[in-house]
């Protein structure tokens, strides 16, 4: 997402180009855009990250956890082969994930792997602004959760990683 489309513009789009300029807001679930769409207009950005929100909180468990299941691991496989969606790969580039020393990536990919392990599901961490110590701390420390409680903390860092993307793509009137 480089360039800025304004609130208006969103609130006018057809549903495919609503959905096409929308849909990877939440990694690789256009379904949430898809369904946000008929709640149109939208008065802020925040109270279309509100809804997309409610609509995700309000999906079946079992869809919330493809959703988790969508993001790709912090600095893990995706990246490796160069498969991260172009939002994906600015993020991690910009918590320096991309620069992490052999040691560091060795360390995260094992967390990634007892994370995911533990919890059949990825780790989802919103990592803007954040560095790759932050994020190093935040997986051992999530790594001592409960299920249920890692599920619902996924849920809400990906709602803010949301929260980022849309307030980087859309401008208020």
């Amino acid at each position: 997402m480089t360039n800025t489309i304004s609130l208006q513009s969103i609130n006018n789009f057809s549903q495919s180009n609503f959905v096409m300029e929308l849909g990877s807001i939440f990694e690789h679930s256009a379904w949430v855009a898809e369904q946000v769409y008929p709640l149109r207009p939208f008065d802020s950005v925040q109270r279309l990250h509100t809804l997309m929100k409610d609509i995700v909180n309000n999906a079946d468990k079992e869809q919330r956890k493809k959703l988790i299941c969508n993001h790709p691991e912090l600095a893990g496989k995706e990246a490796e082969a160069g498969e991260l969606t172009a939002d994906s790969k600015n993020e991690q580039a910009g918590a320096g994930l991309n620069n992490c020393s052999a040691e560091e990536l060795q360390k995260l990919r094992k967390l990634n792997r007892q994370y995911l392990e533990k919890f059949d599901f990825p780790f989802a961490n919103a990592v803007k602004k954040l560095t790759r110590y932050d994020i190093l701390d935040a997986i051992e420390t999530r790594l001592q959760n409960s299920v249920d409680t890692e599920f619902d903390s996924c849920i809400t860092e990906i709602a803010k990683i949301a929260e980022f993307r849309l307030n980087q793509l859309i401008t208020n009137d």
